[in-house]
């Protein structure tokens, strides 16, 4: 179970990257977002759901293996932050790379309450919430660029 959660975790691999792990999680992200892409917003969420799931497990597992909270190579929470920015896109590869650069900016900056939250819930739960929260603030942005230029 140990090896299927650092998979996981770590993003496919991607979390292994040398530097700029968060922003490697996230560009794994976007093949899962094309598969995902053409799903009604039911399936969408509901995949969305599950991967939220099984990152607060697999998160936790790693977290806890490595005796780290949120190390730097757990990347697999900016791969469901990206996910939720992506909800109801518009088609097209400037959508991906708006929604890509959006989920960056909330991830890094962290804005209320995304901050206090990264400092204060701890464990699986807490590595995935503040993406899951950066990934609301971009989706927001991002659907607010997409009504006034589509």
């Amino acid at each position: 179970m140990l090896l299927l959660a650092k998979i996981i975790a770590l993003g496919f691999g991607s979390g292994k990257a040398p530097f700029a792990p968060g922003t490697f999680g996230t560009l794994a992200a976007i093949p899962i977002f094309l598969l995902m892409q053409n799903l009604s917003l039911l399936w969408f969420a509901a995949l969305v759901l599950l991967f939220f799931s099984i990152g607060v497990w697999a998160c936790t597992v790693y977290s806890n293996y490595l005796g780290v909270h949120d190390h730097g190579s757990i990347v697999w929470d900016e791969v469901v932050g990206y996910l939720i920015t992506m909800v109801m896109a518009p088609s097209g590869w400037q959508w991906v790379i708006i929604g890509f650069a959006l989920f960056r900016f909330f991830d890094i900056i962290k804005p209320w309450p995304i901050n206090w939250l990264d400092k204060r819930v701890h464990g699986g739960f807490g590595i995935m919430i503040d993406d899951v929260l950066a990934g609301i603030y971009a989706l927001i942005v991002l659907q607010v660029i997409a009504y006034y230029f589509t």
